[in-house]
Formats: structure tokens, sequence, C-alpha cells
């Protein structure tokens, strides 16, 4: 077999979405594992919808995710002139022809059709062996430029995920390849830059199945063999409906700062109808080893937030404190946190693992170790209760004296509350409610030993002023 080769060819007009992130992800797994070439390819001949930001926001998202190219971007709208050649070489063949026909024209043509119950199409007027005698072209009129579809017989391909399909090509009309101001539409821009590059492979989205008997007949006409194709199911929300903005349809970017870890949205996307078992947790590394197109299920594939959140957190649970300190690091200091008058991002992260989901909740409950919390007279009233109140100096009193770890911390504790007939629980809450601004902390004597001993002082004489 060749070397295989895939890409991915996004249009620029909006964010990297779920949908399109999931298409990369499976066409660069494929690639990876099979020792082949991934490539970046970028469709902006839509040229009243492509923008630069959105072309930005593709490349931050492949980047983020890890998503690694061996070849591009490149871009449709720098290949204009080899676009140009092809269409000369199937003007010069009698694939394609010149169509004179205006929108007016077509639509009247299509109202026509509808009122007949006639699927609208184009009905090849212009086509050279369908023009009436004395059939010229119209003065002022720019061409646009369309290929012969065969009239007979049929097309068919073995799809690698959705099996074996064919279409009539009685059903497929003569598609525009070249509109009148010279870019190309779609459909020709596809198959020029697949053959050009070698595509060996396309893997992208089943809302591509109609195009792929037009531009499988456009190659085979330009006397090449078509790339072997895979249609991906839609990706659907957790409740099986269209994906929307409450679903998670938002720009990948988004769940980067959201806190999500980029190899835990590879993992998530990955399971979203494509499985290894039942392994629900598994390395970019894994993946890759084990990832074959002819597992991806056929039907829509749901995309559960829930679901993410559990493997962003398994994936938070396999990192060293040292790294995930590293990435807990910018979250901190976006919530506006001086982390150099603190603990180290490292230590809080140790503490803080098995309780936040994601890096931003993280960062959320780490604020008490950099600044001390707002207090709110009455919040904590049912753990200040007087006997608490009043054993509190005697604490405070102690945690000036001895050696500040977490071990002396607790039996500090521990001898106040018995000291004054209280359970340690009641003095470990309020010592939370003072020094943290909740109650809602991993056990308070490491909390405290990263506090440090002058923070959580005077955080206690401050709350008992």
């Amino acid at each position: 077999m060749s070397t295989i080769r895939t890409r991915f060819a996004p249009s620029p007009t909006g964010y990297l979405h779920l949908g399109g992130a999931r298409t990369a992800l499976f066409a660069w797994a494929f690639a990876r594992h099979h020792g082949g070439q991934f490539i970046l390819r970028i469709e902006d001949t839509d040229v009243q919808r492509s923008t630069k930001e959105a072309i930005q926001a593709i490349l931050d998202g492949m980047a983020w995710l890890g998503l690694d190219y061996d070849e591009g971007p490149y871009y449709q709208m720098q290949r204009l002139d080899r676009y140009k050649a092809v269409l000369d070489q199937m003007l010069a063949r009698d694939l394609a022809y010149r169509c004179y026909t205006t929108p007016q024209e077509l639509e009247a043509l299509r109202t026509e059709q509808m009122a007949r119950g006639e699927k609208p199409r184009y009905d090849g007027r212009w086509r050279p062996e369908n023009m009436k005698p004395g059939q010229t072209p119209p003065p002022g009129v720019a061409p646009v430029f369309r290929f012969k579809n065969p009239s007979q017989g049929t097309v068919a391909w073995d799809d690698q995920v959705k099996g074996r399909i064919e279409i009539a090509n009685a059903e497929l009309d003569d598609l525009v390849i070249v509109r009148s101001d010279g870019i190309p539409t779609y459909n020709f821009g596809v198959i020029v830059d697949d053959l050009d590059m070698a595509i060996t492979h396309v893997i992208r989205g089943d809302d591509h199945v109609n195009n792929t008997p037009r531009q499988i007949n456009m190659i085979r006409a330009l006397g090449a063999d078509p790339p072997v194709y895979g249609h991906l199911p839609t990706v659907l929300g957790a409740d099986g409906a269209k994906l929307s903005k409450r679903h998670g349809a938002v720009s990948v970017m988004q769940y980067a700062d959201d806190g999500f870890l980029p190899d835990a949205m590879i993992n998530a996307l990955a399971r979203v109808g494509w499985a290894h078992g039942d392994d629900e947790v598994f390395s970019r590394t894994q993946l890759v080893e084990w990832f074959d197109i002819a597992h991806v299920h056929p039907s829509p594939a749901r995309f559960d937030l829930e679901k993410l959140d559990w493997v962003n957190h398994e994936h938070i649970k396999r990192l060293s404190d040292d790294a995930l300190g590293e990435r807990l690091r910018p979250f901190l200091e976006r919530a506006g946190l001086d982390v150099s008058g603190g603990p180290s991002p490292a230590s809080v992260a140790a503490l803080l693992r098995d309780r936040a989901p994601t890096l931003a909740k993280m960062a959320a409950a780490a604020h008490y170790f950099y600044a001390a919390p707002t207090y709110v007279e009455g919040k904590f009233a049912e753990q200040m209760t007087d006997a608490v109140r009043g054993a509190l100096p005697d604490l405070d009193a102690a945690f000036g004296a001895i050696d500040w770890t977490r071990e002396a911390i607790g039996a500090a504790i521990k001898t106040t509350a018995a000291t004054h007939g209280l359970k340690a629980s009641q003095i470990m809450m309020a010592v939370r409610a003072l020094v943290a601004g909740t109650t809602s902390t991993p056990a308070i004597d490491a909390v405290l030993a990263l506090v440090g001993r002058e923070r959580t002082i005077n955080r206690l004489e401050r709350g008992l002023a």
C-alpha cells in the first residue's frame, strides 16, 4: 500500500467546533496509526464568509488539541491558477462546458419543476449536445462552468463507515464547478486538491455524502482513481438532539479557557462514535495505537458534557503534581491571584486534584491560598458558636508557638478542642470558615500548612475582632 495521506479541510467561516474537531482527530489518528501523513487545508473559496479570525481560530484549535500536521496549511485562494489550468483541460477534453443560464432563468426552471412535482435540477440546456440550432451566448452574461456528469449508469463506493453506497447518475445534474468570477466551487476545488496532494483517504462528516458521487465522477473523468471515503456520523447532544450551545457546541478554544486538558478532550472526542473495547480513559499514544476507521459506528453519536468532566478529571488525576501545577498556574494568574506570594501551584494542585474536574474550577477553589476571603456577617453563624469562639484565641496562641507543619497544626487543633470540651471537627469547621471563607476544603491541617502561619493567624484574628 502507498503511504496513507489524510487531510482536514475546514472552511474558515467560523470557529473550530466539536464536530470539526472530531473529524480532524479521526483523520489525524488514522494517518498516525498507519505511519502516514496528515495535511491541513483551508478551503477559503467562500470569499463572502471566510475570515482571518476564523482561520486563526482553526489554527489555534488544532494547536491546542495537539493535532500536528505534516503539510500545510494550504489555502485554496492561493491555488486559483491551478484550478483554472484543470478547468481548461476539462473544456478541451469536452468534460466541462460554459453555461449562460441566468439566476432568474434557474429560479423560473426550479419553480416549474416543483409545480410538476419534480426534483429541482439544472436541465442541461447549455450542454453542447442539447443546444438548439442558433443558440448563442447572450450578450453581457458571464458564464459559469459545469461538469458534464455521466447520464447513464451508477456511481458507487465502499464507504469505510457507512458501507456500500450507490447513486444513479440520472439523479445527478451537471454541477457548477467554476463560478463566473473564476472562483472554483467546493466540489471542484476539493477534487483538484485531493488529487494534487495525493490524498488516499478522505475522512469527513456525513453531510458530504451527497457530494461524493459528483466528486468521484469528476476524478474518474480526469483519469484518476478516487480516494477511499469514510463519512463520519453526526455528533448530537447527550439528549439526542442536534448540538447547540447548551450541549457544548462552542469553539474548542472555549474548552481550553474552561480548564479542560487537551489530552482529555482528545480522549472524549475519540469516544464519540468510536470505541476500543470497554476502555474509557486512554492516552493519545493509545488512541493512535488502537484507532481503526472500521470501528467507527455509522449511527449518530452523542457528546456528553458530564462525561467530558469525568474524563477530564481522570486525566487530571494522572498528571504529576508538578505537571498539573504548571497547567494550573495560568488559571490562577488569570483570576488575578499573586502566585509568587503564596504556595507553589504544584502543592495546591496536589491538594485539590481530587476535588476539581477542571483547571478553572481548581483555580476558583484555590483562591484562599493566595488571597484573604471576603467576610460576610452572619454567614457562618452555625459554625461560630459561643463555645467555639471562646476556644479560638487559645488556638491562635498555639499557632504562634508550634512548628508550622501539617502534623503540628492538626495536633494543636485537637488539643484546643479537647481543652474546651469540643469536638475537633467543630474547631476545624470554624477555622475553615475564617481562613478559607468556605466550609468545604481538603483536610484543614494540610490547607493551613500551605496558607502559611502569618496569613492563618491574621485571618483568624480578623474574624474574631
